[in-house]
């Protein structure tokens, strides 16, 4: 498959860095030689010095024989220009990245007839995110396959949990009525991701994921040292736009809202906008307005402004004050790692989103969804079985699977499955499977 990506900011790094693992014939083109440097430097991947919109910088890099096109500079406006000309020149399929959310859903325009096959708002998918993340509020990342049907739930053990100094094959005995599949454990000090073996140890501060069907999950909160967290009063820090949608989400499904907005004009505007949701003008840092406005009654604090460390310290700020879920939007994907060693529930980064939703475009293989851990350079995929897939061939125990991926669970005729060895995968079955970025291949051609 022949790729070009349109932007060698963070969007279009995260998507040249996936896709460096695999043989694909990938482009990028950006203005800026610094950024395209740093990228020949670390990836493998070829790059461009030009503007993306220019019709002889497309035709060189081969516009018309190219598969797709990720156009995901900074200005929606670039990357509808450049879908378009991308789609005269004969590029198969074009995403581009966009910021007004009225294009997403619009009856009215279908931006195919110009070109943009499919479009995507970052700011949009936070806000879906955090959305997410206060629904299941005890564990730090979560992500939901087939309307929960199986759940992929992250969080940090601490020493009240029963599974610390357990083998995963000991848990899984002392804990034999509560169906859960540990998929991945990031580890302090370790930088490779560990995917448990029945050998594997728990260790505390390890932040883990496990796979888990719809009606095991509240049976993994005491497994895991937590208890279930009742949200229903949140705080937003910032009007920015993913302020603003996580606001007008939250109020829909009966969360009581307060947000906080420096700027008096904007705070004005978004009053008038939010009408479910009380917004304040203020410094949202300042300790005073912040115990002004009960931020000890609050059951969440999630801060969204454009500065990362200002979201990072008003977070610690209300953590210490007794609230109980924090969650932080930072520019900075270096941060992600760090969030489980700081006391912050979940650090967001919107263009990582953004990126792993991008790159599911990509995927070979019957993929009907992918998703990416905040903590962990992986994916997690939902594969449909086709009729002749490798996998239907042995048993889950006897196929040749990759140690850096692992099965996650089977939804069959809607029904939630383990994926234990004894399995025999069957097509039509949706099977999510967590994999590590050199075994995405292996994996893929397992579900051809």
């Amino acid at each position: 498959m022949k790729i070009i990506i349109a932007g060698a900011g963070d969007v279009g790094f995260h998507l040249a860095k996936l896709l460096s693992y695999e043989s694909q014939d990938t482009y990028i083109v950006d203005l800026d030689g610094e950024k395209l440097n740093y990228i020949n430097n670390h990836l493998d991947v070829i790059t461009k010095k030009g503007d993306a919109t220019s019709i002889k910088v497309l035709q060189e890099i081969g516009a018309s024989s190219t598969d797709l096109l990720l156009a995901v500079t900074e200005s929606q406006n670039t990357n509808f220009t450049i879908s378009v000309v991308g789609k005269a020149l004969g590029v198969k399929k074009t995403i581009a990245r966009i910021k007004n959310p009225e294009f997403l859903n619009s009856d009215i325009i279908d931006f195919k007839d110009f070109g943009v096959d499919f479009m995507i708002s970052p700011e949009e998918l936070a806000a879906e995110e955090i959305k997410l993340l206060l629904n299941q509020s005890s564990f730090n990342d979560t992500v939901a396959f087939e309307n929960g049907l199986f759940n992929v739930m992250g969080t940090t053990l601490g020493y009240k949990s029963p599974i610390v100094d357990l083998t995963v094959k000991e848990a899984k005995e002392k804990f034999s009525m509560v169906d859960f599949i540990t998929i991945a454990i990031k580890r302090e000090g370790i930088a490779q991701t560990i995917i448990p073996r029945g050998d594997s140890v728990y260790k505390i501060n390890d932040q883990v994921y496990f796979s888990v069907p719809n009606y095991s999950v509240e049976k993994l909160y005491p497994i895991c040292g937590k208890e279930h967290i009742d949200i229903k009063n949140v705080m937003i820090l910032g009007g920015s736009s993913i302020g603003q949608k996580t606001a007008r989400n939250l109020c829909r499904e009966d969360f009581k809202v307060k947000l906080i907005e420096k700027d008096k004009e904007k705070a004005l505007t978004l009053a008038e906008d939010l009408r479910n949701t009380l917004v304040i003008q203020g410094d949202g840092r300042e300790l005073e307005l912040l115990e002004e406005e009960n931020i000890r009654d609050m059951d969440a604090f999630i801060a969204v402004t454009e500065n990362s460390e200002t979201n990072i310290m008003s977070c610690l700020v209300a953590k210490s004050k007794g609230v109980k879920k924090t969650v932080a939007l930072v520019e900075n994907m270096d941060y992600i790692s760090i969030s489980q060693t700081i006391g912050i529930n979940t650090l967001i980064n919107k263009k990582l989103i953004a990126a792993s939703n991008i790159f599911r475009h990509i995927r070979k293989g019957e993929i009907l969804a992918l998703a990416n851990l905040h903590n962990i350079d992986a994916e997690v995929f939902e594969f449909e079985v086709q009729k002749g897939a490798k996998v239907t061939e042995k048993l889950i125990k006897d196929l040749r699977f990759p140690r850096e991926a692992v099965f996650g669970g089977i939804i069959r005729e809607g029904k939630a499955l383990m994926s234990f060895g004894n399995m025999q995968i069957e097509a039509g079955d949706h099977v999510i499977v967590f994999c590590l970025p050199e075994a995405i291949s292996i994996v893929e051609e397992l579900f051809n």
